[in-house]
């Protein structure tokens, strides 16, 4: 696996789109401070920019950076949760690119605890984008093969793997006050 995670960071750094499995579907990413590869995403998408998109990383010290003023009671509220199936919206840093949140204030952040997901961002160097693999409006892809049929050479790499089993996308919160905004 070690040279399929070589060739999905090459893409990375290329300005690829890349897919790869998470914990319920595969996954759209892209290096998040490359703003023509997001751009390049959102076209992929057919999704209008101003949705903004979620970062996963493999720990905690990848997210941090995107991460504004905060109560050290939210971030506690995540951290206790993470590494898992847990995604959380934070008040975005001043240094968070406006592409990655489009109309928002916040930005979603997750670190996974799905495996070849955090072994990915790990050998990138960081967090990466994450929306899931699927036209605006239509059912994410739930295996590499769904990938290749919806995107066919669109997409610039496509990381063989398996899903980490659950049915229905990751829970999404808001941090500061715990609220469930996608359950």
């Amino acid at each position: 696996m070690d040279a399929a995670i070589a060739e999905a960071v090459a893409a990375l750094r290329a300005g690829g789109v890349i897919a790869y499995p998470t914990e319920a579907v595969y996954g759209l990413g892209c290096d998040p401070f490359d703003q023509d590869a997001v751009a390049r995403l959102f076209t992929l998408k057919q999704r209008p920019p101003g949705q903004g998109l979620l970062l996963i990383a493999a720990d905690f010290s990848q997210v941090e950076k995107f991460i504004g003023a905060a109560p050290a009671v939210a971030i506690a509220r995540a951290r206790g949760s993470w590494p898992g199936p847990h995604t959380w919206v934070f008040p975005r840093s001043a240094t968070t690119p406006d592409w990655l949140a489009g109309d928002h204030t916040g930005i979603a952040l997750r670190v996974t605890a799905h495996p070849l997901a955090a072994q990915l961002c790990r050998a990138f160097g960081g967090a990466l984008v994450s929306t899931s693999a699927n036209r605006h409006g239509v059912a994410p892809a739930r295996s590499a093969h769904d990938v290749r049929v919806a995107f066919g050479a669109e997409v610039t790499y496509v990381l063989d793997g398996s899903t980490g089993g659950l049915e229905q996308p990751t829970p999404i919160r808001d941090a500061m006050s715990g609220d469930v905004l996608r359950s």
